[in-house]
């Protein structure tokens, strides 16, 4: 799920677009690299539809659900690593419609599920102190798919890795793509995480009211159809 969007066009400005410093022993440059880590962690912890994602999760499952939908989340992401290694990226540039299509399906997913919980029946006084696992499992499920289905994480990689991608290094380029974007998954989900632990201490502090569950439970709900909606609305 991608709070990387905004950092598919902002990225150009800061990231360098030449290969001043090449070498041959493997990754790129040490400043290419430097420049990479501090780029990827401002946009990671710029909040964002992920970040926002989790914390829907959290609000409305409890802080298991939060958990279990970042590690989705982040293994999905992996699905559009290894399509940009692959330049399976570049099919939604070459195809519009495609891209619309998949974009679509996952905007709709999204909403559905926000529906499915702000209908949902209250957990109960204790149900967020000991969630129902089950609902842990289909938050880490869900979140798979709904990564999966966002285009805009294929076009964030297409966009943002080439930029520090070295042909001369000694790494292959498709290797140097799968690296660097394993540490860019694993910036953007350490805020995911620091996200849910904010949400989960909200949920905490509210859990001995019962009127105060159904009311998170509908607002994560209610993130959640927003997130898609504000997905199916984007331009591009």
């Amino acid at each position: 799920m991608v709070k990387r969007d905004t950092a598919i066009y902002g990225a150009w400005a800061i990231a360098p677009h030449g290969y001043a410093a090449r070498n041959n022993t493997g990754m790129p440059s040490t400043e290419l690299l430097i420049t990479f880590f501090i780029t990827t962690a401002l946009f990671a912890y710029i909040p964002g539809p992920a970040m926002l994602y989790a914390a829907a999760q959290t609000l409305a499952r409890g802080r298991r659900a939060g958990f279990m939908a970042t590690l989705g989340i982040h293994l999905g992401c992996y699905v559009h690593v290894v399509a940009a290694a692959a330049g399976l990226s570049i099919i939604f540039h070459a195809v519009p419609v495609l891209y619309m299509a998949v974009k679509l399906v996952g905007a709709a997913y999204l909403v559905w599920l926000g529906i499915s919980l702000f209908r949902a029946k209250s957990q109960g006084d204790a149900a967020l102190a000991a969630i129902d696992p089950k609902s842990g499992r289909r938050a880490f499920l869900e979140s798979i798919s709904i990564e999966v289905l966002n285009p805009k994480t294929a076009i964030f990689f297409l966009a943002f890795l080439p930029q520090f991608i070295d042909p001369a290094a000694g790494f292959p380029v498709w290797l140097q793509f799968v690296v660097l974007g394993t540490i860019v998954n694993v910036i953007f989900s350490s805020a995911d995480i620091v996200c849910v632990m904010l949400a989960g201490a909200i949920v905490s502090r509210l859990r001995r009211s019962g009127s105060a569950q159904r009311l998170v439970q509908r607002a994560g709900g209610a993130m959640l159809v927003g997130l898609g909606a504000h997905l199916a609305l984007q331009r591009s």
